[in-house]
């Protein structure tokens, strides 16, 4: 499977943004899917992820309440909504694709990786 990030982009503190995460050559609701970020001179971090068939979802607790992982499967492409965002949510926004039957917040298992796409927040 190919993955596409879009829709970043630089938004003022408080304000929403929507990242898209379109899939090629397989249908993306076949795999576990999650959204990572990597800011400057960080580790790349786990966002969110979202099992096969919608559920279950998981966040890293900085995000939980503002962000919400959705997969639309007629348009083969997954979405991260992030709501209230914050200057600390800076980064390039990478999302992946894993075989795994289990919902994993580790890279490591996630075999399919898009570029990242740049949100910037500005205080």
């Amino acid at each position: 499977v190919q993955l596409q990030a879009s829709g970043g982009g630089l938004v003022q503190a408080g304000g929403s943004l929507r990242l898209s995460c379109t899939a090629s050559g397989r249908t993306l609701g076949s795999y576990v899917v999650g959204w990572f970020r990597q800011a400057p001179g960080k580790e790349r971090e786990f966002v969110a992820a979202i099992l096969r068939g919608g559920v279950p979802k998981s966040y890293v607790d900085s995000v939980k309440g503002r962000f919400t992982i959705s997969i639309d499967n007629a348009k083969n492409t997954a979405y991260l909504q992030m709501n209230s965002l914050k200057p600390e949510d800076t980064a390039v926004y990478f999302c992946a694709a894993s075989t795994s039957a289990t919902l994993s917040r580790g890279a490591a298992f996630y075999s399919y990786w898009g570029q990242g796409t740049q949100v910037t927040v500005s205080s």
